[in-house]
């Protein structure tokens, strides 16, 4: 009976073995994809990225980091933008001052503020549905703002300016519009605009 319950322990040892990808292998999905990507194999893409992802881990740092912002302008380029909001965060979390990302992940939450704003201009006869909608624009637009504010620091857009001053009147926020100005400042430095994998 211990012969057999070995043997098992083994077969399934030995299946989760061959099952494991190392990290060479990961890096080689890693390339085949990169490689896909700038060949235009728009058909191929989403697929070599969607089979690295359980793997992800194994790349080096910079590259996952690399790897996560490709994916997620898959999924937004393919109108996923809950899923390009995943890997966007890794990104921006990995690496605070590439100001893509943050332009990135700004218009996919303005994009939540916009939702929110039509069932709140909807809902202005229900005083309890308004409060709450109310309370969900003003967090979704404090999401969005971070992020447009340190991509408008590094890539001025009269657009995203804009944007950024009519949400924080939208939310009643004088203050928070009176200290823009110096907040660009501060966060125009060490802007980054390209992420390298090495």
């Amino acid at each position: 009976m211990l012969r057999k319950i070995f043997l098992l322990v083994f077969i399934i040892f030995m299946g989760v073995a061959a099952k494991a990808q190392t990290a060479d292998e990961v890096y080689n999905q890693y390339l085949d994809f990169n490689l896909a990507r700038f060949q235009g194999e728009q058909d191929k893409i989403l697929g070599l990225g969607e089979k690295l992802l359980p793997n992800a881990e194994k790349l080096p740092e910079k590259a996952r980091t690399n790897f996560y912002f490709s994916i997620g302008k898959i999924y937004e380029d393919n109108n996923q933008p809950q899923k390009a909001r995943i890997y966007y965060e890794k990104v921006a979390t990995a690496a605070p001052n590439y100001y893509v990302v943050h332009r990135a992940l700004g218009y996919i939450y303005l994009g939540d503020v916009k939702i929110i704003e039509k069932k709140l201009n909807a809902s202005a006869n229900d005083q309890a549905l308004n409060a709450q909608l109310t309370n969900d624009y003003n967090n979704a637009v404090k999401k969005a703002l971070p992020h447009l504010e340190k991509a408008q620091a590094c890539d001025p857009s009269d657009e995203t300016l804009a944007i950024i001053k009519l949400l924080y009147k939208n939310i009643h926020d004088p203050r928070g519009a009176s200290t823009l100005d110096g907040r660009l400042k501060e966060l125009s430095k060490n802007c980054i605009d390209v992420l390298s994998d090495r």
